[in-house]
This record gives structure tokens, C-alpha cells and sequence, in this order.
């Protein structure tokens, strides 16, 4: 049998240009079976799985945790008034993200400086991801199904994690200057390349996602996933058409749908079933049959943990978000998410209780969002079939009837399916990156300024802080980390620079 030899480093590409480059071992791994690539593929291709919740933190473990701070979802709510106390160490470590400051690399409780690890990590991946990719074909001791199973898995990673660079260190995707507006560097080779690296454009790295994720969903037909940790090709037509929705393409995104619908086994809970908090049960837990696909970590927990006496703030969910759930004039209807997916403190003060142990907030797919990328596609395609989309998710959501959604057509639908979004998938990693394509949108665009109130840690009003709306303020997206822009010499240009944010 021939045996080939595989650099596995994670980081071979992009050797001589990037920091986190010298902080991983010249290892050799020797594969000579798909067995070998399966093993890659769950230890270094997938995102690492906590231990515990409490493991996620900006300056510890993780995936870009800080994503739930910095969006209208979220509020810093005081908890006590009275006595001795702090600020809990993590509401002081994401302060400056929920703050949008221009200080990000600063932790504003110890002032120590941190790196941004979710670059590093998440190029460490695409860097396994590139080899197996580079690899799979060559094994053909096994067979056809084996390895279109796991160049299907590999596929589906990368460009899940090019989608996420492209939307935490990238401006929302223009189709009209897609050409000539910066993405992020592209590594699609196992190769060592000795040379600096610099941002491709938003039109090669949303055309490599778009072709990683149409790959993904044709080399995973057929396959059953032992776990909900492994990918299936459900869960890569819902992420295309999520990504097709973020390009504006609507056909595109709704001909995804409508595949992963053909597909069958495509379920909605109904929350007038759903056992709730009292015994337990979380939307986002191993029992919900939504949960197609998920990796990661939760951020949310340590978020809402230890509120005690010792607490004099913490994160809450907005006063704005908790509205929506009651925003509708007909008193018989109820919106069971507002009991189903928070926890009341009882001052009226909602904490956030979607997540279970074994699902993580930091990338779960649930069935759900088919049904909203379906309703949205649809809407923005003046399709009438929006309406009865929208409806098959109400059914499962409200007790008493649904809200009255006939007569809504055009912009107020889309408003309605929008909200209908925020509302299923808060504290979920959309919300943030949906106000930046929302505020780019080439139909029906909608711009909006967050305001943040904060405190500092005695519990003492500061003020406000208010991030301008997408267009007029840098802090919509984050900056490229310092390490790298020094190790390129200049060829990796960074983002404008962040704004010093004033009180107000």
C-alpha cells in the first residue's frame, strides 16, 4: 500500500507571514487511509468543543464570544443597588466590545494587552481543512462514499469559516464593488508559499464559500451523520442559502431552500409542547430536533452566570428585544419564546436561557432558519408564498392563534420576517451580522444606529454609548489583528481605524 506522506501544521501556507505561525510544532503526521483524515478532520478541522461553559471568554477559550455583546440583543443591567460588590470579571472583559471601543485589544479590567485568537484559530483550521481537501482523492483503497463523505465535511468547514471571517473582519458583500472591496486573504493550498499574503477581494472570497458549500451539499447526498456534531447536507444548503441571502441573490438562496426541503425529515417544534424551564429544557439542547448541525462553544452562559448578591451588574437581553415578543395589539395571542427562551429575575429583568449543555451558540444551525432564509427569499422576490412560509413557523410559536399576517406585502413583510428573525435566532451569531447586510441590502435596506448604556463597577450610571450606523462608523467591523498586519509588512491592510467613542 502506498504510503503517503502529509504535512499536518495547520498553518503550512501561511508560514513566514502571520505570528501564530511559530507557535505551532513542525509535527509530521504519516496518513494512509480516509480512517486518518477522519481523525484530522474531527481533532483539528472542527471547531474545539469546551470542557464547560465557563471555558468561553475574550482573553481565554472560545469562538469570538464578544459577537453577542455588541448588538441592539444586548443591554448591561443593574442587578443591586445596595452594599459592596463588583462587576463580574466577564462583564469586564467583553466591556470594551459592548462599548465599541477603539481599545479592543486593551482589557479594560487588568489593562493587559490580548491577541485576537479567533483569526489565528480559525486559519488554523482552513490550513488541516486544505490538506485533507488536498488529500482525500488520493486514497482510492477506499471507497467512493468514505471520501466524498469526508471532502464533503472538509468543504462545508471552509467555507463555513471563510463566511465567518468575511463577516467579522470584512465589510458586508456590495455586489456592485464585490470586485474591487477587500475580503480577507484566501489560503487554498496545502503548498508552503514564501511569500507575504494580502486581502483578496469580496468577490473571489464569497465566490470560494459559494463553491466550498455547493461541493459540501453534493459530496454529502445520502449521508447520515452519527451526531449532530458531524455535517450533513441539510445543514450546507441552509448555510448556502443563508450566504446567497447575504449577496442579495434571492433565487439562488430560495432554490437552496427548496432543496433542503425536498430532503425530507425537516422538523419544527412546537413550543405549545415544549416542556420548559421547569423541567429543564432548553431550545438549544440535544432533545430539540431542530438542531441540524453545531460546533463551537456557548458564550451566553457565562454571560448570565453567578447573578448574586455579590452582582451589582451584568448582561441582559434589551428592553427593546423583549418587546418584540409582546408587540402584538390581539391580548389572546401569545408569543411562547419569551418564556421558552428566557429566564425572568423577576424585577421583569430577562436573562438569556436558550442554551443546553452540547449545543453551542457560537455556530449552531437549527431547521428553523430554512424556514426564515425561505420566508425572506421569497418576500424580497414578491413571492405570496412568503406568507404561508412565515406562517409555518408562527404555527409552532404562538399559543392562541398567530399574528395577522395576510394583508402584509413588500416592505412590511420583509419588516415582519426580519423581526420574525431576531426574535427566533437572538443570541444565535446572526443578529450582528444581519444588521450590517440589512444595512446593505439592495432591496429594502434598513440602517441602524445600538445604543449601550453602561455602568461602571459600583454600579453607577456612566452613560451612553451609541454606535453610529453602518456607513458612518468603523466599529462595524473589526480590526485585522496587529501581529498580522506586522508580520505582512503593510501587504495585509487593515481595516479604518476605530473611532475613540465619547459618553454621552
Amino acid at each position: 500500500m502506498k504510503r503517503y506522506l502529509i504535512l499536518i501544521l495547520g498553518v503550512l501556507s501561511f508560514i513566514s507571514c502571520g505570528k501564530f505561525l511559530e507557535e505551532f510544532s513542525q509535527d509530521l503526521a504519516y496518513a494512509e487511509s480516509c480512517t486518518d483524515l477522519d481523525e484530522i478532520l474531527i481533532g483539528n478541522g472542527y471547531m474545539e468543543q469546551p470542557l464547560y461553559f465557563a471555558e468561553a471568554s475574550v482573553y481565554g477559550g472560545g469562538y469570538y464570544p464578544y459577537i453577542h455583546v455588541m448588538d441592539d440583543d444586548m443591554a448591561m443591567t443593574i442587578f443591586r443597588r445596595d452594599g459592596a460588590g463588583d462587576v463580574i470579571n466577564d462583564i469586564a472583559s467583553f466591556k470594551n466590545f459592548y462599548d465599541w471601543s477603539d481599545q479592543l485589544t486593551i482589557n479594560p479590567k487588568t489593562g493587559e494587552e490580548w491577541e485576537d485568537n479567533d483569526w489565528e484559530k480559525i486559519y488554523s483550521h482552513i490550513a488541516y481543512l486544505n490538506v485533507i481537501i488536498a488529500h482525500v482523492k488520493k486514497f482510492t483503497h477506499d471507497s467512493v462514499e468514505i471520501r466524498n463523505r469526508i471532502e464533503g465535511e472538509a468543504r462545508f468547514l471552509r467555507g463555513a469559516y471563510y463566511y465567518l471571517l468575511m463577516n467579522l473582519y470584512a465589510n458586508p458583500y456590495v455586489k456592485e464593488t464585490a470586485s474591487t472591496d477587500m475580503g480577507v486573504p484566501l489560503n487554498l493550498t496545502e503548498d508552503i508559499i514564501d511569500e507575504y499574503y494580502h486581502r483578496n477581494s469580496m468577490e473571489e472570497c464569497y465566490r470560494v464559500i459559494v463553491e466550498d458549500l455547493n461541493v459540501a451539499a453534493d459530496k454529502l447526498k445520502g449521508v447520515t451523520q452519527p451526531t449532530i456534531y458531524r455535517v450533513n447536507e441539510l445543514a450546507a444548503r441552509i448555510l448556502l442559502s443563508r450566504v446567497y441571502l447575504y449577496m442579495g441573490e434571492w433565487q439562488l438562496a430560495l432554490d437552496e431552500c427548496q432543496k433542503a426541503l425536498n430532503l425530507g425529515n425537516v422538523e419544527l417544534m412546537d413550543l405549545n409542547s415544549f416542556p420548559g424551564r421547569e423541567e429543564n429544557r432548553y431550545i438549544l439542547d440535544v432533545e430539540n430536533p431542530e438542531i441540524i448541525f453545531t460546533q463551537g462553544y456557548s458564550a451566553t452562559n457565562v454571560f448570565y452566570k453567578n447573578i448574586s448578591y455579590f452582582t451589582i451588574c451584568s448582561f441582559s437581553c434589551s428592553e427593546e428585544l423583549i418587546s418584540l415578543y409582546n408587540s402584538f395589539d390581539d391580548q389572546v395571542i401569545k408569543d411562547l419564546r419569551l418564556n421558552a427562551f428566557f429566564e425572568d429575575n423577576g424585577d421583569e429583568q430577562y436573562r438569556v436561557s436558550k442554551v443546553g449543555e452540547k449545543v453551542y451558540d457560537c455556530f449552531a444551525i437549527r431547521s428553523v432558519e430554512l424556514y426564515l432564509n425561505k420566508a425572506e427569499a421569497e418576500a424580497m422576490l414578491d413571492k405570496v408564498e412568503a406568507i404561508q412560509t412565515i406562517k409555518t413557523l408562527l404555527h409552532n410559536r404562538f399559543e392562541g392563534g398567530i399574528p395577522d399576517v395576510d394583508g402584509l406585502s413588500g416592505k412590511d413583510l420583509v419588516s415582519f420576517i426580519r423581526d420574525e428573525r431576531r426574535r427566533e435566532l437572538c443570541f444565535e451569531a446572526h443578529r450582528w451580522f444581519d444588521l450590517r447586510r440589512y444595512a446593505v441590502s439592495p432591496k429594502y435596506p434598513e440602517k441602524k444606529s445600538i445604543r449601550h448604556t453602561t455602568y461602571d463597577k459600583n454600579g453607577v450610571l456612566e452613560g451612553d454609548y451609541v454606535l453610529k450606523p453602518y456607513g458612518e462608523d468603523p466599529a462595524w467591523v473589526l480590526p485585522i489583528p496587529g501581529y498580522e498586519i506586522v508580520y505582512n509588512q503593510g501587504n495585509l491592510v487593515d481595516n479604518p481605524q476605530r473611532v475613540d467613542r465619547e459618553l454621552e
